[in-house]
């Protein structure tokens, strides 16, 4: 989510790419409610921060956005660029009835747009 509102609202000043610790599928909730906003992300491919793609780039900002939970899990990129960190639940996390996990998955994109927005206003100057 965050990756593709970077790229929405910084383009041409920020490129975001998006990696986890494993590379797995992309959680169809996540697609469901990004898709709601008019952001479809459902052809992303999903990638682990140790692929070689990623590793040869240099970022100027890294940025995790681990829940405080599984902070201690979150990876450590290895980069000159500024360290960031914004914690969020982790979608996938959720259980119950499908009307709530998708509530939920909509306050976490919200939270995220929201903190995407007062970032690109301070670093896509």
């Amino acid at each position: 989510m965050a990756e593709a509102f970077v790229n929405a609202k910084c383009w041409g000043s920020l490129r975001a790419h998006s990696a986890g610790l494993e590379p797995g599928r992309l959680n169809p909730n996540v697609v469901s409610v990004m898709r709601e906003i008019g952001h479809d992300i459902s052809g992303n491919a999903t990638k682990s921060v140790n692929d070689a793609d990623v590793r040869a780039r240099e970022y100027d900002y890294v940025v995790t956005v681990c829940d405080e939970a599984s902070a201690e899990a979150c990876p450590i990129y290895p980069t000159r660029g500024e360290r960031i960190h914004w914690s969020f639940a982790d979608p996938s996390s959720f259980v119950g009835e499908p009307d709530d996990v998708l509530s939920r998955t909509r306050e976490v994109r919200d939270a995220i747009a929201a903190r995407v927005r007062r970032w690109c206003a301070e670093a896509c100057r």
